[in-house]
């Protein structure tokens, strides 16, 4: 895994190459998730109650990310009153009825903020992109439903215009 030293390791990017990467840029939307006001820190002292909602939050993120909706979905647990970020593959109005349905919003556990955003398309997390490079990105390997079901995204999500591009 590389490591960030100084820029003089990184590689060139010049004016051109910047504007057409910029041009295939693609929406999605990020999501905030903060804690609210019944939420509970991990550990010993956390309520079984409150340990069930964020289970059910957590098997609920899963199914949203097994179904191609939440590619990304980074839990945060370092004391703040922030704790997780989601990048989804849907507008920011359906985003808002997925997180309105959410039990651990439901619940008051968790509050957030919807922002419209945009990323190259085929970004990944390191461990995703080894396995891609490794030829799991076969859309027919049973294992990346994800990959599989991408066909089908626009049957799930109504589909609504999204945020604007960036300016080139």
């Amino acid at each position: 895994m590389p490591h960030h030293t100084d820029d003089g390791h990184l590689p060139e990017v010049t004016d051109d190459m910047l504007r057409q990467a910029l041009a295939t840029t693609r929406p999605f939307t990020v999501v905030v998730l903060k804690a609210g006001p019944g939420f509970e820190p991990p550990g010993p002292d956390r309520s079984p109650a409150v340990a069930g909602i964020v289970l059910a939050h957590g098997r609920r993120n899963y199914a949203l990310h097994l179904a191609g909706l939440l590619p990304v979905v980074c839990p945060v647990a370092d004391g703040s009153a922030l704790t997780g970020i989601g990048v989804f593959d849907a507008t920011p109005e359906e985003v808002d009825r997925i997180m309105a349905g959410d039990p651990g919003v439901q619940a008051g556990v968790f509050t957030y903020d919807i922002h419209p955003s945009w990323s190259f398309p085929g970004s990944t997390l390191p461990e995703e992109a080894a396995r891609l490079e490794e030829g799991a990105n076969d859309p027919d390997t049973p294992d990346r439903p994800a990959a599989r079901d991408r066909g089908r995204l626009a049957d799930r999500v109504r589909a609504v215009p999204g945020p604007a591009r960036p300016p080139d």
